[in-house]
């Protein structure tokens, strides 16, 4: 996995003339003027991210750290605490000998678990690195937990890269936690500490940390599979046709008259009975100890069909929701952050974006196509054919529509990426002429 680690772009001077170079170039980038030399690829696009969307370097934090009734509440949400033990045996002692902090924040970014030595705890505090509080670009800018949800790759941010003053004494090594199956981001590792902490090693130790982590998941899920192959084993022997036994999450534990990949989304609202998911069509759910039993029909999506399916992605709840119906029957799913940004710029742009359009659009950064293309993989296995490729694009004949907040300001607040920054500008009502008479409608938006 690639990484971006801040070491290793020392000049031969070492780190005290790298850092006083870095910091001559947060000084001309924020005060809009051309630097001498330009920053890593991965702080310059984060600044611009963080800079599109308004953040004051010298100001606090948009969002208040959670209360403690939260936090417990967001530990227990996460899905995370298993795996606290073997984090801790692989980093709490590192972090300890280099006076760090041990972070491990979850998938909005905030701070659920901070251990290291009551001095380095103290430091933190100050710099409101405290447990609850919310580490994200858009909250309180460059920094490596926020920047590696962006990226979805480990990432070191050191001293005057980060985009807040208040940062800049500080140095940062965060790797992500995924679903080894689906690639679901479920969490970030972080080491932290005072700038003169910094190790050339950090990064790795961190990023070796969370795919052993993500081995354990494996491990867990491989058994969770067994024992529901188990159960599932003597109904497919008496099947004629296709049928799919599949966990939960989607995890394909059997199959019988076709081949599937490993994994095949479901829909939040499955019940047992008649369903239709747009990756499989039309389907019979059984609902089984651990997963459920689907018998496919074969009756694939025709274009005639398609072009009376309706595609609602709705922002304007707690959380987002992709709503799919039409003549083939409904679909509902929570799509994840990543692929409501994608989908928000699909939705804009009905022509269909590219790989490095799309790439711009959550990174501003058009080389990250590698990341794009595995992540519009993973989003074409959910909605099927209502995706369509070169470019990519919503299939013509499908209807989107967008709902979005009242309040613009509320659009997917932890979000950094462009598209979610031009959408907030573009969606704000402006002046109405004087003497008008008319009236803006602080309800739901459809575009």
């Amino acid at each position: 996995m690639a990484t971006r680690d801040a070491t290793a772009w020392f000049p031969g001077g070492g780190l005290g003339a790298y850092s006083q170079a870095m910091f001559r170039v947060r000084q001309a980038v924020l005060a809009g003027r051309r630097p001498d030399s330009a920053p890593r690829d991965v702080i310059g696009a984060s600044w611009r991210r963080v800079s599109a969307r308004g953040l004051d370097p010298g100001g606090g934090p948009e969002l208040e750290p959670l209360d403690d009734t939260e936090l417990i509440r967001a530990r227990e949400q996460s899905g995370l605490h298993p795996l606290l033990p073997q984090l801790r045996s692989h980093l709490l002692p590192a972090a300890e000998s280099a006076g760090q902090l041990m972070v491990v924040a979850d998938t909005e970014g905030r701070v659920l678990w901070r251990e290291g030595s009551s001095a380095i705890l103290k430091h933190a505090d100050g710099l409101g690195f405290v447990g609850g509080s919310i580490w994200t670009e858009g909250n309180v800018g460059t920094n490596a937990i926020g920047t590696c949800i962006v990226t979805g790759i480990p990432v070191h941010i050191h001293g005057a890269e980060h985009y807040a003053d208040t940062h800049t004494p500080w140095t940062c090594a965060a790797a992500p936690l995924h679903d080894p199956l689906t690639g679901k981001l479920l969490g970030i590792v972080d080491l932290s500490g005072p700038t003169h902490t910094v190790h050339a090693g950090t990064l790795s130790l961190v990023n070796i940390a969370a795919r052993l982590a993500e081995l354990e998941i494996r491990s867990a899920h491989q058994e969770r599979l067994s024992l529901l192959r188990a159960v599932a084993a003597p109904m497919l022997a008496r099947m004629d046709g296709k049928a799919i036994v599949v966990a939960q999450d989607g995890a394909v534990a059997a199959v019988t008259g076709f081949s599937v990949p490993e994994f095949v989304p479901l829909p939040d609202d499955l019940a047992a009975g008649a369903a239709w998911l747009p990756a499989l069509g039309h389907v019979t759910a059984e609902p089984l100890r651990g997963g459920w039993l689907l018998q496919l029909h074969d009756d694939a999506i025709t274009a005639r069909e398609r072009d009376g399916t309706r595609m609602v992605l709705d922002l304007a709840g707690a959380e987002p929701l992709l709503r799919v119906s039409g003549p083939n029957g409904n679909w509902t799913q929570s799509p994840s952050p990543r692929h409501v940004e994608i989908l928000l710029s699909l939705v804009r742009h009905r022509e269909g974006r590219s790989a490095s359009q799309l790439a711009d659009d959550l990174f501003a950064d058009s080389s990250r196509t590698v990341t794009v293309r595995a992540e519009m993989s993973r989003l074409r296995r959910t909605l099927g054919p209502l995706l369509q490729r070169q470019p990519y694009r919503i299939a013509a004949g499908v209807e989107s529509r967008l709902l979005l907040p009242a309040n613009i300001a509320n659009l997917m607040s932890a979000s950094s990426a462009p598209i979610v920054t031009q959408v907030r500008a573009s969606s704000r009502p402006r002046p109405l002429p004087t003497g008008s008479g008319a009236s803006l409608r602080a309800s739901k938006t459809r575009t």
